[in-house]
């Protein structure tokens, strides 16, 4: 980039120079070499700085070179060095600039590896360098889910029910968001909690129901099925009769522990922040949801995983059509978002999230309060609640063809009823078609999706318009993958006629603690793509043996992430060892295997994985016979006594 066109970049009106050829002397800026020593308190090399900026009290220095190098980075700290010497008090920004292409480098307040901001990809404006000292929140991960337990334990207290505990907390984070933003406040501190105390302190309960009403109205203004929305928060959450009986005193104490103990811990304008408000919700709804042990809220990690192996990005558009809380549309969208930076200007990153929101995310829910609760998780992560649609995926085809989805990430209800289930699907069930649930254990759900994509292509072709192939990683128990009726495995043939099995994980036994009990496995498709191909020859399928995640159970807290004694997480070394093992397509004994299937094959690791003899100890013998006699005991074979 040239010189003058990083001018331009970063602002024209902030450039200020005091030497000829627009460049910015520290020896000017003292009076004399002597003066800058003095300053200093040490002699210099370097002293005229290429370009420098100021706006208030952030300044903006640039150093260009034709190519720049690691030894540069001495030169840009001196003139750092100087500035603070000369300009004791303002804040720093640090660039490196080619002049042969558009690389940078930033630092933040010292040129060092601790203060480089890797996410500084492109040259800004001078607006957003002075945003990048205006975060008024840090993450803190560990606080976020300590507090979280401790709200819990507050609404319960409160006796606010734990069926609508998760919607209350999401929509009063709503509203509490809103009102910081009206407020203005930089920062979430004792005195802004003193200011909001005498904000809600002259109202009443009915009053600030009200004004929390007034806020989602605002929110959802041009949302799809807005009235539905207002209806069902007014239904499950301000019109609950323990909601209607708290006193203000009550609220206060609500708001100021979400605030001051949640909110407080959570930038929700940084990638991580994000991450860590997902987690949030998530942990939320575990602690919610011990009255029914058939939810299955995804863990955060796991959804990660699976927008990782599925390849999000700015470009695709991503949905769920069983999408309860809304967890994968939520991570897809985090993960989209930050994407949307890469390479960009705030300015271009904006637009490229504006498109993302409206655009890329699209869910069904047939649950109402789990649609009310999906519906305020996106609102709080930014919105994208617009494409959220009320009603069973059976009866929303058109709006599947609507999202024309590059990705599908799901995990299907393994005991739907089959009542609400179209009959084309249960003709040879039975009498399974008449029981309590469905005899498929999710897999009619893929199935219906994967008919939908094969007429969108069947349409696609009609028209003139290439096939299109869709990604679908989707959560399903253990027996679906190994088969154990003649049901499922009518499904799993059915499957692979038009999709192609690339991957199955075996995941961890109590992947969804403290809810559903169920053990599942992770399985990645590429629908509108037949596993035998035309002349008859079909790839390999990768199985994982990925029973360890570097979770441990823990009391109260469900299975909490765990960490090295240098606090590097064991969750993310182990998450890089999947993928590297799937991108690579490796044979490794004890973690993973490759193998020719069909869809009367069981399609588990275990089934083809060579076991890694070298690490089985006396436990682990223990452990299987634990595991054999607690079989037998189930199966009503053999008593205790």
């Amino acid at each position: 980039m040239t010189r003058h066109d990083m001018i331009e970049r970063i602002g024209n009106a902030y450039i200020t120079s005091n030497i000829e050829g627009g460049e910015y002397s520290y020896i000017q800026e003292a009076g004399s070499r002597a003066n800058l020593e003095n300053v200093l308190g040490h002699s210099f090399s370097h002293f005229k700085l290429d370009i420098r900026f100021e706006k208030d009290d952030v300044v903006v220095l640039v150093e260009t070179k034709q190519i720049f190098r690691q030894s540069d980075e001495a030169q840009l700290d001196e003139y750092l060095q100087e500035e603070k010497a000369l300009h004791p008090g303002k804040k720093i920004i640090a660039i490196l600039a080619n002049t042969n292409n558009d690389d940078i480098k930033v630092w933040k307040s010292a040129v060092d590896d601790e203060h480089v901001l890797q996410s500084e990809t492109v040259l800004d404006s001078m607006e957003h360098y002075v945003k990048l000292f205006e975060t008024s929140k840090q993450n803190d991960r560990e606080k976020v889910l300590k507090n979280t337990y401790d709200l819990n334990e507050l609404l319960h207290k409160m006796d606010i029910d734990e069926r609508l505990r998760s919607q209350f907390v999401g929509t009063t984070l709503l509203y509490l968001k809103m009102l910081v933003e009206r407020f203005g406040a930089k920062k979430i501190d004792e005195e802004l909690k003193k200011t909001l105390d005498a904000h809600w302190s002259v109202m009443d309960g009915k009053q600030l129901r009200a004004a929390i009403e007034s806020t989602l109205e605002s929110l959802l203004d041009g949302s799809d099925n807005k009235a539905k929305k207002i209806e069902l928060l007014q239904k499950n959450v301000l019109n609950d009769q323990k909601v209607k009986k708290l006193s203000i005193e009550n609220w206060i104490k609500i708001l100021d522990t979400i605030l001051m103990d949640i909110y407080k811990y959570i930038d929700i304008n940084s990638s991580e922040g994000q991450d860590i408000l997902n987690l949030f919700f998530i942990a939320f709804n575990k602690y919610t949801g011990k009255a029914d042990k058939n939810q299955a809220f995804t863990p955060d990690h796991i959804t990660e995983f699976m927008c990782r192996l599925t390849e999000v990005d700015r470009t695709k558009r991503v949905l769920d059509i069983t999408c309860g809380s809304g967890s994968f549309l939520v991570q897809a969208m985090v993960k989209e978002l930050a994407d949307c930076s890469r390479d960009k200007t705030e300015e271009e990153a904006k637009a490229l999230q504006e498109v993302v929101k409206k655009e890329h995310i699209y869910g069904i829910e047939v649950e109402e309060k789990a649609y009310g609760l999906s519906t305020t998780n996106m609102l709080i992560h930014g919105d994208g609640n617009s494409n959220i649609k009320f009603g069973s995926c059976f009866d929303c085809k058109a709006f599947i063809k609507t999202a024309d989805p590059d990705i599908v990430l799901m995990n299907p209800p393994y005991n739907a009823k089959p009542i609400g289930i179209p009959a084309k699907y249960k003709k040879d069930w039975g009498k399974a078609k008449d029981g309590k649930e469905d005899p498929t254990k999710g897999f009619v759900f893929i199935h219906y999706l994967s008919d939908v994509i094969a007429e969108m292509n069947k349409e696609r072709e009609n028209s003139g318009k290439p096939r299109k192939n869709v990604k679908l990683a989707v959560l399903l128990p253990v027996s679906a993958a190994i088969g154990t009726s003649t049901i499922v495995e009518n499904e799993k043939i059915e499957m692979l006629k038009n999709n192609t099995l690339e991957a199955v994980f075996t995941l961890p036994n109590e992947i969804f603690y403290p809810g559903a009990s169920a053990c599942a496995c992770c399985m990645l498709f590429t629908l509108g793509k037949p596993h035998k191909k035309p002349d008859g020859t079909v790839k390999k399928t990768f199985f994982g043996y990925c029973k360890d995640d570097g979770f441990k159970k823990k009391k109260n807290l469900g299975r909490i992430e765990q960490f090295d004694e240098n606090n590097n997480s064991k969750w993310k070394v182990i998450e890089e060892e999947w993928l590297y093992l799937f991108n690579n397509k490796e044979a490794i004994d004890g973690k993973s295997s490759t193998a020719v299937v069909d869809g009367k094959a069981e399609w588990l690791c275990e089934a083809y994985m060579k076991t890694d003899y070298s690490k089985l100890s006396q436990d682990d013998f223990q452990q299987t016979l634990n595991n054999y006699l607690a079989y037998l005991m189930k199966e009503g074979r053999i008593y205790e006594s």
